[in-house]
């Protein structure tokens, strides 16, 4: 029996089935090589690098429930009249968009489910990469080789904005045509270009025809085809550079310590997906987002007060609402300052956030390649410019909201805006020095716990009759996390004349990167971290009691 099954699965001489052609596909893809040489990678394991997690399968979750919403989905603006399962709305003119919205939410089975899966998968993802993009931020992450990352994953940000913007557009009811009319007051707001853009996009004078299908072929197939190459471009850098990893014991740059990607990191991916997917399921279930048939469908005469962008748009939305209403008129032109600058100064803070990378490695001067991950506290200069540009965040998302702000808390609407007003530039200034003195008083702590070791609680009095804590000394683990950070020293510019007597020319450049170097690791800016001779004379002493 044993003879004749051989006979029916093998050649006599040759491997089994399953072999030759897994031989055959590693000679044609290389797969066999490609796996033996990252299947066994090490990933460190860190909460905090569940993140990056939670936006990956956020997005995994917006294609599967975007293909599934696509199949119902009518972008188009032509009008009908509604005669659907939704009695409030029967007899209503709206555009084929917004019909086939509604016949996605009450006559699609589980359409309405998928809907809000897809919008809060959308808020989940958003909010899961600046949060993510925080922690790389505060703990350095973003330092040679990881600068090109850094850029990826700020472009992956910037376009999931508009690519959330551009979907909850697409319905064509009453909240969403306000934003599209925002969007097209700030084109037109443009200085001599505005007008022909205007034209250009909107196929005509607003509404016009041709704007939600538009936008759909650009929420659809556009963007996330962008986004989906930066993806795949993000994650072969990760598996390129080996993985960050938070300071401990037996970690340096030329290591990584965690575990490998297969069977073990693999296997909590896939079960932290399927957790993931599940939440934001239960939070889609149980709690309502862009009611559509509570709103209406856009017409241009209406507007209604409470008309929000979602939260990560709230910042620009911000900044164009508390810009006072300046205008200048010239040659029979109209500039609008009171939304030609905001337009102006979002893109700049983008630019900003997007550049500090390499302006940081400017500053410090530093080629080398670091893989082990700062302590924030560790780094107060750059903390400190991380919580102003949140607060200076939070601070618009205020001015994005005021009118609910107002009607929610009877506050004067006024009020309001000049606080925003006020707060954008005092609110970010107080932030850092704040978070400055706050990462120097946690530097001294470390300092005084290296030395002096940990407060026990325990009261001991000396035979003199004084009272003191018992300290219990770190062990070497406790004492390499909090001594292993670098402390670099401030660039120096030299002596004024050289050798020679002669007067050195030195570049603007030269002297705003000597400024620059001793905000970030001057004396005021960095508390010295104990010594091995200070530590060796109180350990040996009575520095311990």
């Amino acid at each position: 029996m044993s003879n004749e099954t051989s006979a029916t699965t093998t050649r006599r001489g040759q491997a089994p089935r399953g072999e030759r052609i897994a031989d055959w596909a590693d000679g044609r893809l290389g797969i066999y090589s490609l796996a033996k040489s990252n299947m066994r990678k090490i990933f460190p394991d860190h909460w905090s690098f569940m993140l990056g997690e939670v936006a990956l399968y956020s997005f995994i979750i917006i294609i599967l429930t975007g293909v599934y919403l696509t199949l119902f989905f009518h972008p188009s603006m032509a009008e009908v009249t509604y005669h659907g399962s939704y009695v409030p709305m029967q007899g209503i003119r709206m555009t084929q968009a917004f019909e086939s919205t509604l016949d996605i939410s009450f006559d699609v089975r589980g359409g309405l489910l998928i809907r809000q899966i897809h919008h809060w998968a959308a808020l989940v993802f958003l909010a899961a990469m600046m949060v993510h993009m925080m922690r790389v931020f505060f703990t350095g992450a973003f330092r040679k080789p990881r600068e090109v990352n850094w850029l990826f994953g700020f472009l992956l940000l910037v376009l999931g904005m508009f690519t959330g913007f551009t979907g909850y557009s697409l319905p064509d009811d009453l909240l969403s045509g306000t934003g599209v009319r925002f969007i097209e007051g700030v084109i037109l707001a443009m200085p001599l270009v505005g007008s022909y853009l205007q034209f250009f996009i909107f196929g005509g004078e607003f509404p016009g025809h041709d704007i939600i299908p538009r936008f759909f072929t650009v929420h659809v197939l556009l963007l996330p085809g962008i986004m989906l190459g930066l993806l795949v471009a993000h994650l072969i850098l990760v598996f390129y550079h080996k993985h960050t990893q938070f300071p401990g014991a037996g970690k340096t740059n030329n290591n990584v310590v965690g575990m490998p990607l297969l069977p073990v990191y693999m296997a909590k991916a896939g079960g932290f997906f399927f957790l993931v997917f599940g939440v934001i399921s239960v939070i889609a279930a149980v709690a309502s987002i862009n009611p559509v048939w509570a709103i209406g469908p856009y017409r241009p005469d209406q507007v209604s007060t409470g008309a929000q962008p979602d939260w990560y748009m709230g910042f620009a939305e911000g900044l164009v609402r508390v810009m006072p209403g300046w205008e200048w008129n010239f040659w029979g032109h109209t500039l609008n300052f009171g939304v030609l600058i905001p337009i102006l100064v979002f893109p700049l803070v983008l630019v900003a956030i997007a550049v500090y990378p390499f302006i940081e490695s400017w500053v410090k001067g530093d080629k080398r390649e670091h893989h082990i991950l700062d302590r924030p506290r560790n780094v107060p200069t750059r903390t400190g410019f991380g919580v102003a540009w949140l607060v200076a965040y939070f601070v618009m998302l205020i001015g994005g909201g005021n009118d609910l702000w107002a009607t929610h808390f009877h506050l004067s609407i006024n009020s309001i805006t000049w606080f925003v007003r006020i707060a954008f530039f005092v609110g970010p200034v107080l932030a850092f020095i704040a978070t400055k003195r706050i990462c120097l008083g946690l530097q001294r702590r470390d300092k005084d716990k290296v030395l002096h070791g940990r407060e026990s609680g325990i009261i001991k009095r000396l035979p003199h009759g004084e009272f003191i804590e018992v300290h219990e000394p770190l062990d070497q683990e406790q004492l390499h996390l909090l001594t292993q950070h670098e402390q670099p020293a401030p660039l120096e510019l030299g002596p004024e004349v050289d050798e020679n007597g002669v007067e050195r020319k030195l570049s603007r450049s030269q002297k705003l990167r000597a400024k620059l170097s001793k905000a970030y690791y001057g004396e005021d800016n960095v508390i010295p971290k104990a010594t091995v001779e200070e530590y060796k004379e109180i350990s040996s002493g009575h520095g311990h009691h």
